[in-house]
């Protein structure tokens, strides 16, 4: 404790200059890891530079997002689960903008705690570096902020901000969407980065041992399943979008199937969702049992197993459905697109997603 006089300093206060000065030296060669056509600048600058020309663009729209982790992020840290979560804030802001058929160019980080950890800071670091190759983002730059006072002991938070490209005219609106289009989702990798309130209030109130087995895969932990990164499916779609295959793109967030489909249909269109046609994931059946919920919450909370929707002409189906197999992807044929106000009903037969009788839910936008 300082005495009246002594000179203070900022360690005084809580925050380590050197700690800072550490972790950008420790984290330079992750960044330079995602260096792509367009960005090969150094870390430790006031901004980076990307040339859109040198990435292959020649009357770019610029299109930004940005986004967070949740409260995954909780869960992450109450379990030292530090590695993947950088890989969730990359595809929170990355699914986001190719849903808009830009391609992501460049991602920024900030890293924010009371006191820095350069072990873990190094860790979500370099999850975020991960999450840039899988995309093909560079990482050129972030602020890692050490703020005594603000956040309890061992927490920190995290928020990601990412610029993509789309040439002018292939920018993906939604116009394109017509009655008797198909709807085609991609298989999600879990759980993804909506809903954990729900899942940690669960985890709480029914004891939920999360390093034991899961219930529903004995091959892995329950911790495993639940923080099982956010699948990125830029590289995937990239190539039907500029094929011109796709007419729209919806990325399953907070608000489910049931409330992220119509953002991206016009006035005319209604997307009606068959849960009948796929099979529910044992995570997401458990989630379900556990806490009761009925379908039409599961369908406005959860991704269902659906982290992505495709909005297709019929006649594109099946080559479609082919190319992306092949890219990796599970392709699952959801429902279709018909006249009515623009928004969503999803519904399912008696035995669907744990439910003796049919059941229906609907969404206006």
């Amino acid at each position: 404790m300082n005495g009246k006089n002594s000179p203070y300093t900022y360690a005084d206060a809580g925050v380590s200059i050197a700690a800072g000065n550490a972790l950008v030296k420790a984290i330079g060669p992750l960044a330079k890891s995602t260096a792509r056509p367009g960005a090969d600048s150094e870390l430790g600058g006031f901004g980076g530079f990307f040339d859109p020309k040198a990435a292959g663009y020649v009357d770019p729209l610029l299109v930004a997002a940005n986004d967070g982790v949740g409260t995954k992020l909780k869960l992450a840290i109450d379990q030292d689960r530090h590695d993947s979560v950088g890989v969730d804030l990359v595809a929170m802001c990355v699914n986001d903008l190719i849903v808009q058929g830009a391609e992501p160019l460049f991602f920024l980080d900030y890293f924010a705690t009371g006191k820095l950890e350069n072990g873990i800071a190094t860790r979500v670091v370099a999850g975020i570096a991960e999450g840039c190759k899988q995309a093909g983002c560079a990482l050129i730059g972030g602020e890692t902020a050490e703020m005594p006072g603000m956040y309890a002991p061992g927490d920190y938070d995290l928020a990601g901000f990412c610029v993509g490209a789309v040439e002018r005219g292939e920018q993906l609106t939604g116009e394109r969407v017509a009655p008797g289009q198909v709807l085609l989702g991609l298989a999600s990798s879990g759980v993804h980065s909506n809903g954990y309130s729900l899942v940690r209030r669960l985890a709480e109130d029914k004891g939920w041992q999360l390093d034991a087995p899961a219930p529903f895969d004995a091959e892995r932990t329950l911790i495993d399943a639940l923080i099982e990164p956010t699948r990125i499916y830029v590289k995937s779609l990239l190539g039907p979008i500029r094929a011109g295959r796709i007419a729209a793109l919806a990325h399953i967030t907070g608000g489910g199937l049931l409330e992220n489909i119509p953002r991206v249909l016009p006035e005319s269109a209604h997307a009606v969702v068959d849960a009948d046609g796929w099979r529910q994931p044992g995570l997401m059946a458990f989630l379900q049992q556990q806490g009761a919920i009925e379908p039409g919450e599961m369908a406005r909370t959860f991704n269902c197993g659906v982290g992505m929707v495709l909005a297709v002409d019929a006649g594109d189906v099946e080559a479609l459905t082919e190319s992306l197999t092949t890219a990796g992807e599970t392709v699952l044929r959801i429902g279709t697109i018909e006249s009515g106000d623009r928004g969503c009903t999803v519904r399912g037969g008696g035995g669907t997603w744990g439910t003796d009788k049919a059941w229906e839910a609907r969404h206006l936008a």
